[in-house]
């Protein structure tokens, strides 16, 4: 049985050491603006997946990528060191899709706001194809019957 809780824990206090590591210790030039996102764990504890983003085109994801694949052995001895693990977990980095899909729902939302818009204009000066009010109401001519009693002078027993 896996201890989530334990690897959740694991991963970020692995985050947090990759971040800093990067931020203090690595100083190659390929490497732009990486931000750590998340960090995930196996429940052995054996390898760990860090998600990262690039700030930048696509040409200084690729450097950055290259740059983080180079500094990967320093990247895990410095986990080591920090999480103070039996067995240092084997570090993979994948780049964060989160931008990319943020930036898609983005666009789907300025489509979805122009739509409405032309929307908008093509009904400012329509009117109605039938009356305003499209439900029958009864005439003020037909009134209901009123029910009737049973005459004045009987009773029901």
């Amino acid at each position: 049985m896996t201890d989530t809780a334990r690897a959740r824990k694991l991963a970020d206090r692995i985050r947090v050491a990759v971040a800093e590591t990067l931020q203090r210790r690595i100083k190659d030039p390929r490497l732009g603006y990486v931000t750590i996102t998340d960090t995930q764990v196996t429940g052995d504890l054996r390898e760990a997946t860090v998600f990262y983003t690039v700030f930048g085109d696509e040409e200084e994801r690729t450097a950055s990528a290259a740059a983080l694949e180079s500094a990967k052995g320093v990247l895990r001895s410095e986990v080591g060191r920090q999480t103070g693990v039996r067995f240092t977990p084997t570090l993979t980095f994948v780049p964060d899709a989160l931008p990319d899909n943020a930036r898609t729902i983005d666009d789907l939302l300025a489509k979805a706001k122009a739509a409405d818009a032309q929307v908008r204009e093509a009904s400012e000066g329509a009117a109605y194809a039938g009356d305003a009010d499209p439900y029958r109401k009864p005439d003020e001519d037909d009134e209901a019957p009123e029910p009737e009693t049973g005459g004045e002078g009987t009773t029901q027993a």
